[in-house]
């Protein structure tokens, strides 16, 4: 359809750099919407219901996915999170590029749905950064860093599937390869 906007899905383990290097984007004028994923969990101290996430309960999320409202959904961690479909459709009819934070499962889900989508894979340099980036954030118990790092170790043997892998060794470098790869699209 003419007018739609491109979707970018961008994955990347926790502790990869994505959310940085989205903020980094967003810092230097990059203009370009985020999609507002639901979620079952519950706000954090600063977010915003229908700003950061639309915060519903999980029989809600439940009969959305009956009435097949997502485009892709999962449970991570014993939440579930999930992009609305009229969200997506709404953004894109604007004809603005949207960026979507997703899993492998969601970007599998997306590309299958939809043309006009480019998949960007944020890797960190190696598991040992990843693993020190995640112990520097602090909050996690032996058994999550553990459990984050053998879902990063799942992960990063998909990256061969997006369209594009940027190792995030130095934030500048990563965002400077993430604003040439929207660029080019």
């Amino acid at each position: 359809m003419e007018g739609q906007g491109i979707i970018f899905v961008v994955s990347a383990p926790s502790g990869g750099g994505k959310g940085t290097i989205l903020e980094a984007l967003a810092d230097v004028g990059a203009t370009m919407q985020s999609s507002v994923s639901a979620t079952t969990r519950k706000p954090r101290l600063a977010e915003k219901d229908g700003v950061d996430y639309r915060f519903v309960d999980r029989q809600q999320f439940e009969e959305w996915i009956g009435q097949d409202k997502f485009v892709e959904w999962a449970e991570v961690h014993g939440q579930l999170y999930g992009t609305l479909k009229e969200e997506l459709e709404r953004q894109r009819g604007s004809g603005e590029s949207v960026i979507l934070e997703l899993d492998v499962q969601g970007m599998r889900s997306v590309k299958e749905k939809f043309d006009k989508v480019v998949s960007i894979f944020i890797a960190p340099p190696s598991m040992e950064v990843l693993e020190q980036r995640l112990r520097d954030r602090g909050g996690l118990e032996d058994a999550e860093l553990n459990t984050r790092l053998a879902n990063a170790r799942k992960e990063l043997t998909c990256r061969d599937e997006y369209d594009h892998v940027i190792v995030n060794d130095k934030i500048e470098d990563a965002v400077v390869a993430f604003m040439g790869i929207i660029g080019a699209a």
